[in-house]
């Protein structure tokens, strides 16, 4: 593997100052989950199921607010659209550490709805800074960077909270959160291109404005393409998050609960490993059938019967993690209209976060009712299985497209009457 093509990406003009941005802005929001779940068991004296509550609190948040944030980052500008964001997040962080239990429940999920938008501004910034011919290796290196984020980032949270207070790791969380909107809004990466907008068609329908003028036609964002693209954020969510899932509860089974860190790194280690063989690659499958490898990669993990061979397993299962997503997401900047581009980015992390919400306590069940390998196969047949519809009703649209085409090229060149 060849590593010329990244150091071309790297020497881009903004680029390597854009991924460090994104990296460290990213570290509160690996650390959040794990840190506000100790908190709720240990400082407040609730049970996991609680704490699950306050987790799910801010993923709702975030499903609403990633679109209007996106859409606000489209309509003015990055500094504009993310302030807001900087004063909310201050306030909640500042208080939520001493807040009690439901109140801790409202805090999150403004948290979640404020939350900085970096994921996506990193991405659309990319799309601008990085030339259509390198964006598969530039997206690929920002998905193995968030893959070393939620590998060290849970490490350093579960140290503050267990060596000094999760109340210190609560407020370390805060003050980088909103370290990282300053960050952001300083560094004020372009999330559009320089050059002018693009005139467009009239909207025929619309009424006429001034002398005969007829006003720009909204540009089409909804496409088939977009949703099967959106279809394939959820199902790879709901994989890894019911991998996870099956992960933590298989040790558990084993009585090896204290593996789960290094097994979970072991798991991160292979989607890098993937993510950066993904990125030196000149060509890679489309996203759903990248889906569908990722689903069956989970698979060996099912039927591992030692510790051993399950460490083996979930590194295979890393493999795909990091190309699948970064080929959705570059995909996605591909596809969405410029001018609209922060609002499908926005979408395209609420879709992952009802595949997280969906995975999660459907893959839980199964594993309490059966067996912790079982998850993994649940995971694998929702999320695969999702992904193989969709590359089904993705055939049978283009066949009927090009059943239409061909009628119409046959009309067009048979004789008039």
């Amino acid at each position: 593997m060849s590593s010329s093509s990244y150091g071309a990406v790297l020497r881009l003009p903004a680029v390597a100052r854009l991924y460090v941005v994104g990296f460290v802005c990213r570290i509160p929001a690996a650390m959040v989950g794990v840190v506000l779940t100790l908190h709720v068991v240990t400082s407040l004296d609730r049970g996991y199921g609680q704490a699950g509550v306050v987790a799910g609190a801010s993923t709702i948040g975030i499903a609403i607010g990633a679109p209007w944030r996106g859409r606000l980052v489209d309509r003015l500008g990055l500094r504009r659209a993310i302030a807001p964001s900087v004063v909310v997040e201050s306030a909640v962080w500042l208080v939520a550490p001493h807040l009690g239990y439901h109140a801790l429940v409202g805090a999150a999920f403004v948290a979640g709805l404020f939350l900085v938008p970096v994921f996506s501004v990193a991405r659309q910034s990319l799309a601008v800074l990085v030339p259509p011919a390198q964006q598969r290796t530039a997206f690929a290196l920002d998905s193995v960077l968030v893959e070393l984020t939620f590998m060290l980032a849970p490490v350093v949270g579960v140290l503050i909270a267990t060596q000094v207070s999760t109340t210190a790791a609560l407020t370390v969380v805060g003050v980088a959160t909103v370290g990282g909107g300053v960050l952001l809004m300083w560094a004020d990466p372009p999330t559009r291109s320089q050059r002018p907008a693009p005139v467009l068609p009239a909207d025929l329908d619309a009424p006429a404005h001034g002398l005969g003028a007829a006003a720009p036609a909204r540009t089409r964002v909804v496409t088939p393409e977009l949703v099967v693209l959106l279809v394939a954020a959820a199902a790879a969510s709901f994989v890894l998050i019911g991998t996870d899932v099956a992960l933590v509860a298989s040790l558990n089974d084993a009585g090896r609960p204290g593996d789960v860190g290094w097994m979970v790194a072991l798991w991160a280690g292979g989607s890098v490993v993937g993510g950066l063989v993904h990125g030196a690659r000149s060509s890679s499958p489309p996203p759903l059938v990248l889906v569908v490898l990722l689903a069956l990669a989970v698979v060996p993990a099912a039927f591992a019967p030692v510790p051993v061979w399950l460490a083996l397993a979930v590194f295979v299962a890393g493999l795909p993690c990091a190309p699948t997503l970064a080929s959705i997401n570059a995909t996605l900047v591909r596809i969405a209209p410029e001018e609209r581009r922060g609002e499908v980015m926005g979408w395209s992390g609420t879709m992952s976060t009802v595949g997280n919400a969906l995975g999660a306590p459907l893959c839980g069940w199964v594993i309490d009712h059966v067996h912790p390998g079982a998850g993994f196969l649940t995971a694998a047949v929702v999320g695969g299985g999702v992904a193989a519809g969709g590359l089904a009703v993705q055939h049978v649209v283009r066949r009927r497209r090009g059943g239409t085409r061909a009628l119409a090229a046959a009309e067009v060149s048979s004789p008039g009457r």
